[in-house]
């Protein structure tokens, strides 16, 4: 229905941006704490920090049925 397609439609936005939000926080946290070698800064370490996520998130799965 129309509704629910409204409602995904946000939530899905929500979703987006709470993770590009929380990638991008994470991201300034390494550049202020750690000296990283040159081979893993830019998109190296967020290629990491995505794989990471992804699995804390996957770890979510199944919690509410």
């Amino acid at each position: 229905s129309f509704g629910e397609t409204v409602s995904f439609s946000f939530g899905s936005g929500v979703g987006w941006a709470l993770a590009i939000i929380l990638v991008a926080g994470i991201r300034e946290k390494i550049a202020k704490i750690s000296d990283l070698p040159k081979g893993l800064r830019g998109k190296a370490i967020v290629f990491i920090v995505l794989g990471i996520l992804a699995l804390a998130f996957v770890g979510f799965t199944g919690l509410i049925r």
